[in-house]
């Protein structure tokens, strides 16, 4: 072993290769070759003395050494961040903002009025928020870029810490005067024939709800779909058909031309709260989780059955 012949190229490659899982990714995320990756990896274990990753079916499988070396390049690269971000900050004067990164459908369904809460809790505080989708969302909690995280995902992103914010089943949505309102709870049954308006064919929840109809053997009209559950509610307040969605964008139309139904299926919608571990903790972010969490609270006791 030598490591005083270790360069800082090698530990970005290394890097690189931890984060993209593949060494092609990498290659493109450091305007290098494969070829270049490889040799550089091969001398960079050469120098340690050991593998850094298995080699399974052409994929790089980091070995358990990679991980605990990988925790340490992390907190390396989050104090560098954390300076250049506090840089910048001081420049605009922007030093007190804090910032969240979340799932587009939430800056609509919790977040305004979590905000609300928040300015109560602190008038003074700032807040910047910026929507994202899996798998951008956890790569960039997991680089520490962010003080607060919002995801659907239930596993925790490499360098942060999971919380279970809200649970609750999907629901179905249906326009003023739909026939079915007549009934309190329905049936996957009482949706067959109806014009359903779907989220896109590679939304996991799409493809659960299309599974538990096509087992079901219950067809259904799908003649609409989009990427955006607020999308499905102004179509559904048009009356185009009805859907299944989340609870939370659901309830935030509720009663603006279109009602809300209990399914008698349990299709479980669930919020995971991150939390970075190696950020510089914001002193105003314990502030902004409590929001969060009584408006997640307050969410859940509005969908209660009454």
């Amino acid at each position: 072993m030598n490591p005083d012949l270790i360069s800082h190229r090698h530990i970005e490659i290394f890097r690189a290769l931890m984060l993209s899982g593949g060494v092609s990714e990498a290659a493109r995320s450091l305007h290098s070759s494969q070829p270049t990756l490889s040799r550089e990896l091969a001398r960079l274990e050469f120098l340690l003395g050991y593998a850094l990753f298995d080699r399974v079916k052409g994929r790089l499988k980091p070995t358990q050494a990679a991980l605990v070396l990988f925790e340490e390049v992390q907190r390396s690269y989050a104090g560098l961040d954390r300076i250049v971000q506090r840089a910048r900050s001081l420049a605009q004067g922007h030093e007190t903002v804090l910032e969240l990164l979340c799932l587009p459908a939430l800056t609509q369904a919790l977040l305004p009025g979590a905000c609300k809460r928040w300015q109560d809790l602190a008038p003074e505080g700032r807040l910047s928020i910026t929507p994202q989708e899996s798998p951008l969302l956890e790569e960039w909690l997991s680089e520490q870029r962010y003080d607060l995280g919002l995801t659907e995902q239930a596993q925790s992103p490499p360098g942060t810490q999971s919380e279970l914010l809200f649970e609750a089943d999907e629901v179905c949505v249906l326009p003023d005067g739909h026939p079915l309102l007549e009934r309190t709870s329905l049936a996957l049954e009482d949706l067959r024939g109806q014009a359903f308006i779907s989220l896109a064919s590679q939304d996991p929840y799409r493809q659960q709800l299309d599974a538990l109809f096509d087992a079901a053997g219950i067809a259904r009209r799908l003649q609409l779909e989009t990427h955006s559950a607020a999308a499905i509610c102004e179509c559904v307040r048009q009356g185009l058909g009805l859907s299944i969605l989340n609870p939370l964008t659901a309830l935030q139309f509720s009663g603006q031309g279109l009602q809300l139904r209990r399914l008698q299926v349990s299709v479980p919608y669930r919020i995971y709260i991150i939390r970075p571990l190696l950020r510089s903790r914001h002193a105003l972010r314990a502030s902004l989780c409590r929001a969060i969490q009584e408006e997640a609270a307050a969410a859940r006791q509005a969908l209660s059955p009454h």
